[in-house]
């Protein structure tokens, strides 16, 4: 099948969601890294329970209440004034250096973009604009709009009903194991961008591609489709 797009996923992959434990360090010395690390778990966890049980608040909401978990499982206690500074900083994450360049390359190559994430829109157009990637994607997909999180096949099929493509055609990019997972299952090519050199998942799924730099995602995206173009 051809390629005929690419769909990122944000947090992780696009945004560094660690960066934050700079911030987290200097309000909480000595715990910045351990804060950043336990509400990133808690946040996604939050994202499965209330999809499970059809519980659904949004993104901004289940990364505070994470957050608020996060600090009175270490002790720590979070004034209203830290709070906002760190959701103000979450919304703000700095992107990975190579995302802007690589991400430069494949709007220059005219193969479409999508951004299919949790967030909400608010907070998607909040870190592209603070990355300096307004106007690279072509679309920007939101949980939001179906009020499921991934790995729910419901956010998945964004990406097929919004290109008009079927999903095998669409080439999907995370850094998370479990969000590769789910989009295989759907049916999407995957790309697995293992940026912390983890362990396969045992779930018994294999990506098309693994690799740890983005310039590789997109060296295998315009392959894909160079391949596709010489075959047709």
């Amino acid at each position: 099948m051809p390629l005929r797009a690419i769909a990122f996923d944000a947090y992780g992959t696009l945004f560094d969601v660690f960066s934050i434990g700079s911030l987290a360090e200097e309000l909480f010395p000595g715990q910045g890294a351990r804060i950043a690390m336990v509400w990133r778990d808690k946040q996604i966890e939050y994202t499965r329970v209330r999809t499970l049980c059809d519980r659904y608040a949004d993104f901004w909401q289940v990364t505070q209440d994470a957050l608020d978990y996060t600090c009175d499982l270490l002790g720590q206690s979070l004034t209203a004034a830290d709070k906002a500074r760190l959701m103000g900083q979450y919304a703000r994450l700095a992107a990975f250096p190579e995302v802007v360049g690589v991400l430069q390359r494949l709007k220059a190559a005219a193969l479409p973009m999508a951004i299919l994430s949790n967030g909400t829109p608010a907070m998607l157009d909040q870190a592209v604009g603070a990355a300096g990637l307004g106007g690279v994607f072509d679309h920007i997909l939101s949980a939001d709009a179906v009020r499921r999180f991934k790995t729910a096949p419901e956010a998945y099929r964004m990406g097929p009903d919004t290109f008009g493509c079927p999903a095998g055609e669409i080439l999907f990019v995370s850094c998370n194991g479990w969000d590769i997972c789910g989009a295989t299952w759907f049916g999407y090519r995957t790309f697995w961008l293992n940026r912390h050199g983890l362990p396969a998942e045992r779930l018994g799924v294999t990506p098309d591609r693994t690799g740890t730099s983005l310039a590789e995602v997109a060296d295998f995206a315009l392959s894909l489709r160079d391949q596709a173009a010489q075959v047709g």
